[in-house]
């Protein structure tokens, strides 16, 4: 008995003690208030330019009838501000000696032209993009490396890395984390998109802030004559430059002012070069004058904010646009307005700790694109999308 008795005390004596051991758990990647955020950049300092973040031209093998000097001269016909010509590198085998770069038509006097490649790997394919010209064969040669890897080189050529269509055969297999902006809307079929936007909005929900933006992926131009018809021209009439067009508030009109805006997020995708651009702007101190704009990241004060959508450019004055709302990954509101009002606003109060965004899509009547007439088709009632304003991201995420 005497034995007995002894045991237990000496287990409940260790119990007591495990149990006064025990501390409450605390996640030290919770949300907690952060001390302070980079100022938002000047609302009225800088310029609306449009282009195209993803063609191909002869120099991607499979590409036909579409010349570097085609698809300058086109871009410049229809208003385009910036372009990158996104050829394959797997056609030239890292080897930038003979690539789009160094092509005697590679110049402009008005467009706006991006050094720009689509890097081609086993994992998938991303575009690179950058103001002057980089080694890409470094890049290209750490292809099938280590994330690790590819991150510390891309860090040192100092270039914007893209994910192209991330849900489609040639997805993004690398991580997302060393990425800078992912292509949300490929090429003028809208519906396809659907798995990359889902994508986009984890990365957000997950603390990410990652710019969304747009490509046409066009490969083929219309022949100059019927003997030059490919089995692939048709598809110049359906999906070309602009289809979808991306949108970016630039503080200059340079490759780096292009790159700058596109990194930060003040950036739209719209459904062709025609079509009205979404433009999102918040009221965080309750004046009455937006103090941020789509890609801008300050920190929530508990109080409302106003949230005002806007649709610049060839509304149509009678037609009805449905605005959809999204935050945090999830649909919001559902708001209305037409061609004539062109501005629709919101309240809602961000969580004071923890993460916040809103982002929009905008449906409406189609725009028309006389120069790629089958495109309107494709894209159906998407007139066009917002990159997220935030609250509380971290930037050291």
């Amino acid at each position: 008995m005497r034995f007995s008795r002894t045991l237990f005390a000496i287990l409940m004596l260790g119990c007591t003690k495990w149990t006064q051991a025990q501390t409450p758990h605390v996640s030290p990647w919770a949300p907690v208030e952060l001390n302070s955020l980079p100022p938002v950049a000047s609302l009225d300092k800088g310029m609306w330019m449009k282009g195209d973040l993803h063609v191909h031209s002869s120099h991607s093998k499979e590409s036909s009838n579409n010349s570097v000097a085609r698809i300058i001269d086109y871009s410049k016909s229809i208003g385009m501000d910036f372009l990158a010509i996104t050829d394959h590198d797997n056609h030239v085998l890292g080897d930038v000696a003979h690539n789009t770069w160094t092509d005697p038509d590679f110049h402009s006097d008005s467009v706006v032209l991006l050094y720009a490649a689509e890097w081609t790997t086993t994992r998938g394919h991303g575009n690179v993009f950058s103001a002057k010209p980089y080694d890409h064969q470094r890049f290209y040669d750490v292809r099938d490396q280590r994330d690790i890897v590819v991150g510390s080189i891309k860090k040192e050529l100092g270039v914007h890395l893209s994910a192209n269509h991330p849900s489609g055969k040639d997805h993004f297999g690398y991580s997302y984390d060393m990425v800078d902006s992912i292509e949300v809307w490929n090429s003028a079929l809208w519906s396809k998109n659907a798995n990359a936007i889902m994508i986009w909005d984890d990365m957000l929900s997950s603390g990410r802030k990652l710019t969304g933006r747009g490509g046409s992926d066009a490969h083929h131009g219309r022949p100059d004559s019927p003997d030059k018809a490919t089995k692939n021209s048709y598809q110049a009439e359906a999906n070309y430059v602009g289809t979808p067009t991306t949108w970016v508030y630039a503080v200059s009109r340079t490759p780096q002012g292009v790159i700058d805006a596109l990194t930060n997020g003040r950036v739209a995708v719209s459904a062709n070069p025609n079509a009205p651009r979404v433009e999102l702007y918040a009221d965080t101190d309750g004046d009455g004058k937006m103090d941020m704009m789509m890609g801008d990241n300050v920190k929530a004060t508990g109080k409302p904010v106003t949230v005002r959508v806007r649709l610049v450019g060839n509304t149509v004055a009678d037609s009805t646009y449905t605005v959809h709302v999204i935050k945090n990954g999830n649909p919001f509101r559902t708001l209305q307005t037409t061609g004539s009002v062109s501005n629709v606003e919101f309240q809602d109060t961000p969580t004071l700790i923890g993460r916040t965004y809103y982002r929009v899509e905008v449906e409406g009547a189609p725009t028309p694109y006389p120069q790629v007439p089958k495109s309107m088709a494709l894209s159906g009632n998407m007139v066009g999308l917002s990159n997220p304003i935030y609250f509380n991201f971290d930037p050291q995420f």
